[in-house]
This record gives C-alpha cells, structure tokens and sequence, in this order.
C-alpha cells in the first residue's frame, strides 16, 4: 500500500513504528485497519533496515480496543474466518523474526489486550488499563488471546480476566506478568526509545533463533486459534451473541437463559 489510511507507518533509527490511527474510535480496528496492518507488519517483518516493530495507538486514550464494533459481527464479508483478518496479524506478530514492543497508552481492551499479549514485550504507561471484554458483548478470543494468556499471566489470572471482564492497572499489569515495565505517561516514548536502541545493539541472527524457539512451545495454539474461531463464527450468528452485543450497546443487562 502506498497510503495508509488508519495507520501510521514510521522507521526511525531501526525501530518500525506502527500506530493505529483512529483516536476518535480508541483506535479500533475497522475492516481497511486489519488489511493495513497487515501490509506494515509484513513490510517491517523483511526490511532488513528494522530491527524491531513497535505497534501502539494515536491519542493518549488508547492503545487499542479491538474491533469497531459499528456494524455487527455477524455482517462482517472481509477475508480471514470471522470476516476480519484477524488471524493473519496475530500469525505475523509471531513470525516476524525480531522482537515486537507493544507501546501501551491508555486502553488495551478486549482485541487490543491480544495484540499487547502477543508482542514479545509490553512497555506501558502508568495511565494504560488492560482487560478482556468478550463474555459481555458476545465474544471471544478462542486461541493466542485466551490459550497463550494463560501462558503469560497463568491460568487462574487468565481466566479471571475472561471469566470477569474487569480492567486491571499497569501496576497491576506489571504484577502478573502481562507487561515488562510501566513508566510515567510523559516517559514512555524515552522508555521505547532505550529498549528499541538496545535491541538494535544486539545480533539480529541471534534474535530470530530465540523468537522462533519460544514460539516453538506455543505453536500449537495456532491451530486451536483456527478451529476455534470457526466456532466464533458460528457464534456470531446466534441469538445469545447478538442480545449480548445488543444489550452491551444499550447499557442494560442482557436477557439471558429465560431471565427477563
């Protein structure tokens, strides 16, 4: 793509910055999004002038929330399993062979939470927020965002933060494990900036080998991913999901197992 239209794609000293530009959506992803992440991660992925990608959001609100939900789950006609490509970006985060820093300003909610927890670090803001929102507008991240989590923060963690959907602070991000550092809100792109300047001291060959092998342990996920969000796609189609997004939009409690 010779323009971007959501996003914003930067390389500056070896570092590839990519920023999702839709402050007014806290930088939720809409269809042309998914596509133009896509096209940048595969970009910084094979210059071999970047030594490592840092994804963050516009604004200082958010990081990201996950998919525009405007339109409803089930119209969604886009490629990947569940109508967005969702998929595709999760697979490139991983294969990219350097390291990925999610730059976290603000929210990292629901899709955004899964994109944090799949780059190889998160450095956050003190003012950023992290949580799962799917069980409360009729969704779920069947694979890496539910499977690999549990890797991250452990399974009781894990699924606290599915089961309840509450929000958890960078301090208490930092605790369990979710992110590497959390740093005053005026620090953060300095903060970026020292860790992005390091990798690029260290021997790329090197990199590539570590990430692959890690990723080694969890692959299998990958295809619990993809089974799994055939599932969600049928999901989607259902009267529960569609009342929970329903009732989510409305601000009231959902009707739900003949609750009134």
């Amino acid at each position: 793509m010779s323009e971007y239209k959501d996003i914003l794609y930067d390389v500056t000293d070896g570092a590839a910055t990519i920023t999702i530009n839709r402050p007014e959506r806290m930088n939720a992803l809409a269809p042309n999004s998914y596509e133009e992440l896509i096209d940048a991660l595969e970009q910084a992925a094979w210059d071999e002038s970047v030594g490592v990608i840092v994804l963050t959001g516009a604004g200082n609100k958010a990081f990201c929330i996950g998919g525009d939900n405007a339109s409803g789950k089930s119209e969604r006609r886009g490629r990947g399993i569940i109508g967005v490509p969702i998929e595709y970006i999760h697979t490139l985060l991983r294969d990219a062979p350097k390291p990925a820093i999610a730059r976290v300003n603000g929210y990292a909610i629901g899709g955004g939470n899964v994109l944090a927890t799949l780059c190889d670090m998160t450095i956050a803001a003190q003012s950023a927020q992290f949580g799962q929102v799917g069980p409360k507008v009729g969704s779920v991240d069947p694979g890496f965002g539910t499977a690999y989590l549990a890797r991250v923060i452990g399974e009781k963690k894990a699924r606290e933060m599915w089961y309840m959907c509450r929000r958890y602070t960078a301090d208490e991000a930092l605790a369990m494990g979710l992110v590497n550092a959390v740093v005053p809100d005026a620090e953060l792109d300095a903060e970026v900036r020292k860790w992005c300047d390091e990798l690029m001291q260290r021997s790329p060959i090197a990199l590539a080998i570590a990430k692959r092998s890690f990723n080694a342990d969890t692959e299998h996920i990958r295809g619990i991913a993809l089974s799994g969000f055939e599932a969600v796609k049928l999901y989607y189609d259902t009267d529960e999901a569609k009342e929970m997004s329903a009732a989510f939009k409305e601000r009231r409690p959902p009707k739900l197992r003949g609750r009134t």
